[in-house]
């Protein structure tokens, strides 16, 4: 943090330097206003340098209080402030003025919410309301891994060119940021109101509903990126219950909350395990510690099945004993993370969490859900139980519709989700009915995707933990990091 101030010149005119230290002593200053010991130094400055004016044609004290009231008038990237600085006396004595000086953003503390303004509970300020200069926080930033050969990923923070990339890319940064802070605030809420005894889709509907709410939904500017996943138990997840599902949390269920935001299209992919018995606690450590091994192994040029080498080795580490019996903690080796691009949450790469998988490179600018997934059953999953969520393909190319609710169903699909995920509860929620037929049928034609729940064996348990994090230029942001987890 700095001041600009006035750099007095040394070859000065001694005569008139006391000439005019003699019109401001302690006593003038004391008793004078600011503004008025602001002009008298601002004459005593220019006599210093041999400059001589008549008082009625101070020019110079005009135009630097038009400079003045310019600078105060911006507040777009500025905050104001004051500091104290010092000007010389004729008795050698310090006097202290305050001066208004202005510090950019960067400087400020633009993360933090107003003081005072408070979230209701159950939250439903939009968030932006907390953010009026529209900067939102950042989340953790970590260095990149140092690789063994010549790349050089880990070097970038001091590169000029990679800061400029970075200044670049800030209003995509800046939206993901938006989407997390809700994704934070929803959490912590549904955390501490979730209890053993609701129904699952009285839990799904309350979550959505905040999200709705603290994210400002607005059509596919900013809402839901995807169904919310409360799978339990054996099933790993793509489960949402449909309109109608009964079903009740149980004391013993380990249920996986999975959940998406999107400001612009800009995802945050984010998932955490929620149990209530304390036997659970070891299987959920293990794959919390699973998901920040993937993290930290992530990077610029690093390739995609060095990370799901280091996320198997950390998982199969646990083991962890339920109900007398020990287990081994396996990694689901087929499920994966993944690439997020704008309005598409699947954007090609996969982000394995075994050994194995394809040798290809992170890339800069890149954003990455990296999930993880730990099983006390086979370590695989399979298809299983009646259908929630879907989405549109992201690449399909026209394809003619005969039916008419099949056009009118996916005019629906295109209007309200685009290429985002939806489930049945939503259809329903938009007043659609009777589309059972034509979503079959734009799932036969390849336009839409069914993507039924994932279970590993009965009797078994998964658990879950994600972050949504960007490759950027000059470090690693995880941007939906959190104080739980």
């Amino acid at each position: 943090m700095s001041a600009v101030v006035t750099d007095i010149d040394n070859n000065v005119d001694h005569q008139s330097n006391q000439e005019m230290d003699d019109h401001l002593d302690d006593a003038d200053i004391a008793e004078e206003s600011n503004e008025q010991i602001k002009k008298k130094r601002r004459r005593r400055n220019r006599h210093k340098k041999g400059v001589v004016e008549d008082e009625s044609t101070d020019h110079n004290a005009i135009n630097d209080d038009a400079e003045d009231d310019k600078l105060e008038t911006k507040m777009n990237g500025v905050k104001l402030g004051e500091i104290e600085i010092e000007a010389e006396s004729t008795d050698d004595k310090a006097v202290k003025k305050k001066r208004k000086f202005f510090k950019k953003k960067a400087d400020t503390k633009a993360n933090d919410a107003p003081a005072g303004k408070q979230q209701t509970v159950p939250p439903s300020i939009p968030i932006s309301e907390f953010y009026s200069n529209g900067v939102y926080p950042i989340g953790q930033e970590t260095d990149y891994p140092k690789v063994p050969d010549d790349r050089l990923s880990h070097n970038r923070v001091t590169y000029e060119e990679k800061k400029a990339i970075e200044t670049a890319y800030f209003d995509i940064y800046n939206d993901a940021r938006q989407a997390a802070e809700a994704h934070r605030q929803v959490r912590k809420y549904i955390k501490s109101w979730v209890k053993p005894g609701m129904t699952m889709i009285d839990i799904c509907e309350e979550l959505e509903k905040c999200s709705r709410a603290l994210i400002s939904e607005n059509g596919l500017k900013s809402g839901l990126a995807f169904p919310t996943g409360c799978s339990r138990n054996n099933c790993a997840a793509h489960y949402t219950p449909n309109n109608g599902d009964t079903t009740v949390l149980q004391y013993d269920d380990v249920t996986k909350i999975d959940f998406g935001t999107h400001i612009n299209g800009r995802i945050i992919d984010c998932a955490f395990t929620l149990t209530f018995n304390p036997k659970y606690d070891k299987l959920v450590e293990a794959v919390r510690d699973a998901t920040n091994t993937g993290i930290k192994a992530a990077g610029i040029d690093v390739l995609l099945c060095e990370v799901g080498e280091a996320i198997q080795e950390v998982m199969e580490s646990y083991e962890v004993d339920i109900d007398g019996k020990t287990y081994q903690v396996k990694s689901i080796r087929n499920l994966n993370g993944h690439s997020i691009d704008a309005y598409r949450i699947h954007a090609g790469k996969t982000v394995p969490i075994v050994k194995g998988g394809e040798a290809i490179r992170m890339e800069e600018n890149e954003f990455y859900a990296i999930e993880t997934f730990g099983s006390t059953g086979r370590g695989y999953v399979h298809d299983d139980m009646e259908t929630s969520h879907y989405m549109k393909n992201f690449d399909t190319d026209f394809v003619p519709l005969r039916m008419q609710n099949s056009k009118k169903l996916l005019t629906t699909i295109n209007n309200s989700f685009g290429t985002l995920a939806f489930c049945k509860r939503w259809l329903d929620r938009l007043g659609v009915t009777k589309y059972q037929l034509a979503l079959n049928d734009l799932c036969t034609k390849g336009i839409v995707e069914a993507y039924p729940p994932l279970c590993d064996v009965k009797g078994s348990y998964t658990a879950q933990f994600e972050h949504t994090i960007v490759l950027r230029p000059t470090c690693k942001e995880v941007i939906s990091r959190g104080d739980d987890y």
